[in-house]
């Protein structure tokens, strides 16, 4: 008959008993006072549920929340990559091709000045913002090369467990890479029906949606924790017509 396998946290906990129980013996073969050594067994014992809310209850969701926030930290690295990489050159490819540009930028023209309450606004307005991509301003065969040289990318990014906290760029990883194997798996792009056309541009709609709702967090994230990447990413802000990557006397003067 095979022999039953005791798991380490049986033995463990066999192991802690057999010692507790010796330590309560010695006590009492040197001590005495059983009366007293029995009082304290129970109020050591009345108090174990107590240490055990404290610590699976209190400790470990602190300690959950610790190791989530960093995490999510982790995560903000890796978006940050994703737009250096990839998320800045598909917005100005869209932005480019939006008819209602103007609209966009009154909502994303981001400052330093802005709180919590104007980010939650841009947010909101974003999600209800009626995109209007025009298909002709977006030449394929450059989006096509553009998203295959990241495929690779991407791909990496999904191996990354940490995506699995983060609500938002999830979603718009895949919407990115559902584009990209829609033109992948098309011979040639530069000659496709109105209809393919249309079924194309719904197929950017829902990526420049999420790169605009994931991009606002991420500014946020940057305006609050890391100034010097928020300074930047302002002199970047594909949709700021004043946004310039040099810092002028008068701008190095000012915060961030």
């Amino acid at each position: 008959m095979d022999m039953v396998k005791i798991s380490w946290h049986l033995k463990v906990g066999l192991i802690f008993i057999f010692c507790s129980c010796t330590v309560y013996f010695i006590k009492l073969v040197s001590i005495g006072h059983i009366d007293d050594t029995i009082n304290y067994l129970f109020n050591a014992v009345g108090f174990l549920f107590l240490n055990v809310l404290m610590v699976t209850l209190v400790i470990n969701e602190l300690m959950h929340y610790r190791e989530k926030k960093e995490r999510l930290e982790k995560l903000n690295m890796v978006i940050e990559v994703f737009y250096s990489e990839l998320g800045l050159g598909l917005l100005l490819i869209f932005r480019d091709a939006d008819a209602g540009i103007e609209t966009l930028r009154k909502i994303l023209t981001i400052t330093p000045a802005w709180t919590d309450n104007d980010y939650d606004t841009s947010i909101n307005l974003v999600k209800k913002y009626d995109y209007h991509i025009d298909p002709s301003r977006i030449d394929l065969e450059t989006l096509h090369s553009f998203l295959h040289e990241k495929r690779s990318f991407m791909l990496r990014l999904f191996e990354n467990p940490a995506l699995l906290e983060h609500g938002s760029f999830s979603p718009l990883l895949q919407a990115v890479f559902h584009l990209t194997e829609e033109l992948h798996r098309r011979d040639d792009v530069s000659s496709l029906p109105a209809s393919d056309i249309a079924h194309l541009t719904g197929d950017i709609k829902r990526v420049y949606e999420h790169l605009l709702l994931v991009w606002v967090g991420y500014m946020k994230h940057l305006q609050k924790n890391y100034p010097f990447l928020f300074s930047l990413a302002l002199r970047t802000n594909p949709f700021d017509k004043d946004a310039h990557i040099i810092v002028l006397e008068n701008e190095s003067k000012r915060k961030p």
